[in-house]
């Protein structure tokens, strides 16, 4: 097996490459447009392949991470937002377009990886990787492997209901999962962005800085988020117990989270004292390729 490591990050709009080398420092980096279809996606992917193995490693191994996961029984691709990649054999696909095996795992998973490996949880023992953005993720680690489930749906955290509940957060959103008060539709950048400044927003861009200048509405709203992260981290904690809770996403970049967030969790967790850390992503954006390309130890 080759020492040098490619992953891929499939997002929706956009498919980015990356190549470590035998150290874990990125050799080379590249993004291109996701073509929105199946058939095109496997020519691109294979052309981007081909082209970075050409700069690095002839039988450079190849992981990728997916806004879903493959399903253990039909190895057909499932819960993708993609949803044109739910049903496909997309692995098994890719190895056959490639020649060579490849790894397929969950993004939240790959972001998780790359932080417990080599990234701001990286020597401890149990990681929950949380990425906070568009929609809600989560990923679960222990020795520096993926914990994936009987499903593949371990760390599916952003579809559990919100815990702790409060009368004046009913009616629960309803969430395109099918259910309603999952964390996701609480927790997840719009969700942000509407307790700020109302439905249909969608940037958090300002408000810490709006905040600090005295905007009350700016002042609730990261009360209140804060409030429903602390109680959603807690339940983490309760459930999985793990060393770090690392945070990714847009919402990650917000100080103020990593200050108040954990004496919230101190109020749920069933523990007399929560020492469990909650850290901010060391590798931001290129934890997802690192993750990927990790998937092969």
């Amino acid at each position: 097996m080759s020492d040098y490591r490619l992953g891929i990050d499939l997002g929706g709009t956009k498919i980015e490459i990356a190549a470590l080398d035998p150290e874990g420092k990125i050799l080379l980096r590249h993004r291109e447009a996701n073509p929105g279809t199946y058939e095109e996606l496997l020519v691109k992917m294979t052309e981007m392949v081909n082209q970075a193995r050409a700069k690095t490693s002839p039988v450079a191994t190849v992981g990728i991470g997916i806004p879903g996961a493959i399903d253990a029984r039909t190895r057909c691709v499932k819960n993708a937002n993609a949803t044109w990649l739910n049903g496909k054999p997309f692995g098994d696909d890719l190895e056959r377009a490639l020649g060579c095996a490849v790894r397929v795992e969950n993004d939240a998973n790959c972001f998780a990886l790359s932080e417990a490996i080599d990234g701001a949880a990286a020597g401890r023992k149990v990681v929950f990787g949380v990425i906070l953005g568009s929609g809600v993720g989560g990923g679960i680690v222990v020795n520096n492997e993926p914990l994936t489930g009987l499903h593949h749906i371990a760390g599916e955290w952003g579809h559990i209901p919100l815990p702790w509940v409060r009368a004046e957060e009913f009616p629960m959103p309803k969430c395109f999962c099918g259910n309603e008060g999952c964390i996701e539709r609480f927790l997840c950048g719009s969700a942000l962005a509407e307790l700020w400044k109302g439905p249909g927003e969608r940037s958090t861009q300002g408000i810490e800085e709006a905040a600090a200048n005295g905007d009350q509405a700016a002042i609730k709203a990261l009360d209140l988020y804060i409030e429903r992260l602390g109680r959603a981290c807690a339940l983490v904690v309760n459930m999985l117990d793990p060393d770090a809770i690392v945070l990714g996403g847009g919402v990650s970049n917000l100080h103020t989270i990593y200050k108040r967030v954990p004496e919230v969790m101190k109020r749920y967790t069933i523990t007399p004292e929560c020492h469990t850390e909650l850290l901010k992503n060391k590798h931001g954006d290129s934890s997802g390729v690192r993750g990927a390309a990790w998937l092969w130890g």
